[in-house]
């Protein structure tokens, strides 16, 4: 079951990213492109933790489709795909246990707490249209920039001991998140069902207003 989302037909943004921002921090300090065998671990531990966070939104929002296949909650039924969800998640934190570093450590399990924060944010709204688009940013943060951007950091730590490339790194992974979501968004209302792999229009289905539709009110 665990195994489900883990064949090698996702996109792996985020392990791609986390990697190649190793090999850059690497090559930063001592000029050497090669990834170390930690930095892979934290590469690892990114597409992890996210797919957990996609098994668990799943039974959340009761999909029935991700990536073109039909999502775990409608295969084996939700209870076991919380407790699938829950293992990839502990699994994932004894790698980061085995990595031996604790600021790394700090910064991943930070993650955590702002996907988790994230959600409860997704959950609520603001009625005020200026802290609507704030409160949409912060979700945003939380539930998919958070973990790009500390998941960088941490590499950076590993490869790099300048404070400043961290925090270079840190930023980075955070824009990168924040406007890989934008335009996630977007497709959600430019893309089918098909192009998508997953149900086109979800959000709005559910009520939660993104990006396209607070800039559509920004404009009436």
């Amino acid at each position: 079951m665990c195994d489900y989302y883990f064949d090698g037909k996702g996109k792996a943004f985020r392990p791609i990213i986390v990697a190649l921002m190793a090999r850059a921090c690497n090559f930063h300090h001592n000029n050497s492109g090669e990834v170390k065998a930690n930095q892979r671990s934290v590469a690892l531990i990114a597409e992890m933790i996210h797919t957990a966070t996609l098994v668990h939104d799943d039974v959340i929002d009761d999909a029935n489709s991700r990536r073109g296949k039909v999502t775990v909650n409608q295969i084996w039924g939700e209870r076991k795909a919380v407790l699938a969800g829950d293992f990839i998640l502990s699994t994932a934190s004894l790698v980061l246990a085995r990595v031996g570093n604790t600021t790394v450590l700090s910064l991943i399990t930070q993650v955590i707490e702002d996907l988790v924060r994230g959600e409860f944010l997704q959950l609520g709204s603001k009625e005020n249209e200026n802290e609507r688009f704030s409160h949409y940013l912060e979700k945003t943060f939380k539930k998919t920039a958070s973990l790009i951007a500390h998941s960088c950091k941490a590499v950076s730590v590993l490869g790099c001991p300048d404070p400043k490339v961290h925090e270079i790194a840190y930023l980075y992974g955070k824009n990168l998140g924040i406007a890989f979501q934008l335009v996630d968004d977007v497709l959600d209302f430019t893309s089918c069902s098909e192009q998508l792999g997953k149900p086109a229009s979800a959000d709005l289905k559910l009520g939660i207003a993104t990006g396209p539709v607070l800039f559509a009110c920004q404009q009436v």
